[in-house]
């Protein structure tokens, strides 16, 4: 099988990658376009894995062999049934073995020109970590830093639409990042699945041009961010997102309006700031949300828990916030992109290697 394997910097070869692990393992993470076809389902993984330990090696892979060979056959007549005579697929499995080596053999036996990836997943994996680590010194990035509420992920996107490179962690995260920043009805991916959709996000930018960040704590929500990035976020230039006050409110009311949906959770939410507040505050928070007292709510927790955590955590870790441009955001009117074009002209005219 040497002659088919490929290496883990020959992705761009292939016309199609297939991961022909289980769902769940595909689920966790795989390689950013791959399809998944599986040669073995979730249940039919365990029961060859249980027959392995508990009846015997060669009984596990005759049983194996027979599945591998159903699913295949089913794939040929559904998935793979319109490739062309000249379609190159590349195959993987968990490590390179048997059941991307399997689906490889039969797919060259017919004339395809597949071949298997070198290693497998674990390959990919390994080069992701390698990736995460030497990216990010590689790009000038702009950190967008202002308080909660100021509308830092609306100005992201704002500048996406306005022609600007961003690297959106939060949306990478499906969350935003602070204590009640789950999205409703949406799970985040896996740490794995986070670090690969960075990774593919930063191989799509242009080196010689600014990326625009949010700045972001070393957690967003249940995902760690790589050290790796945390030290360029650290280090980049800044934006200091500012908003007035009664904006910041009516944009939490607007951004965080899903949580009176569910007062238990936003409750028991809430109730985790005991130690930094006290009882008898996080209580008087608990019967604001149960009077739907949502602005003055709002505005408690942007004087009392938000405004002193920015104070702390901001100007401590970001170097160059002292020489920050400044920008004065309204993050509720409908000219956001208007507003992003008018911070990069700013930024071009005041600091030309940022523009």
């Amino acid at each position: 099988m040497k002659n088919l394997l490929a290496q883990i910097d020959r992705l761009q070869d292939f016309d199609e990658i297939v991961d022909v692990r289980t769902p769940l393992e595909f689920a966790e993470d795989h390689i950013p376009g791959a399809i998944n076809a599986p040669v073995l389902d979730n249940e039919e993984r365990v029961i060859v894995g249980t027959m392995y330990k508990q009846v015997s090696p060669f009984e596990a892979t005759r049983v194996g062999a027979a599945m591998v060979a159903r699913n295949i056959a089913r794939h040929l007549d559904t998935i793979f049934a319109d490739r062309p005579r000249n379609w190159r697929p590349l195959i993987y499995c968990w490590r390179g073995g048997k059941r991307s080596g399997s689906m490889t053999t039969w797919f060259n036996m017919m004339g395809w020109q597949a071949r298997q990836l070198d290693g497998g997943y674990k390959s990919y994996r390994r080069d992701v970590l390698d990736r995460l680590t030497a990216l990010p010194a590689q790009f000038r990035f702009i950190a967008l830093i202002g308080h909660t509420g100021s509308g830092k992920t609306r100005l992201l996107n704002a500048l996406a639409q306005a022609g600007a490179q961003v690297l959106d962690l939060e949306g990478l995260a499906a969350h935003r990042g602070s204590l009640l920043g789950a999205l409703p009805g949406q799970p985040q991916p896996s740490q794995k699945a986070f670090d690969s959709a960075l990774v593919h996000a930063l191989r799509g930018f242009d080196r010689a041009k600014p990326v625009f960040i949010e700045a972001e704590g070393r957690r967003i929500g249940a995902l760690s961010t790589p050290d790796a990035l945390l030290d360029s976020l650290h280090a980049a230039a800044c934006v200091e997102v500012q908003a007035r006050r009664e904006d910041r409110i009516a944009f939490l009311l607007q951004d965080y309006a899903h949580l009176f949906d569910n007062p238990a959770f936003f409750k028991a939410q809430l109730s985790k700031l005991v130690a930094l507040h006290s009882r008898e505050r996080v209580e008087h928070w608990h019967r604001l949300i149960d009077e739907g007292e949502r602005a003055a709510l709002f505005a408690e927790l942007i004087d009392r828990h938000y405004d002193p955590a920015y104070g702390r955590s901001s100007r401590a870790l970001y170097t160059q916030l002292p020489h920050a441009a400044h920008m004065l955001f309204r993050p509720n009117d409908a000219d956001s992109v208007d507003q992003a074009k008018a911070l990069l002209a700013q930024l071009s005219e005041t600091t030309p290697a940022l523009g």
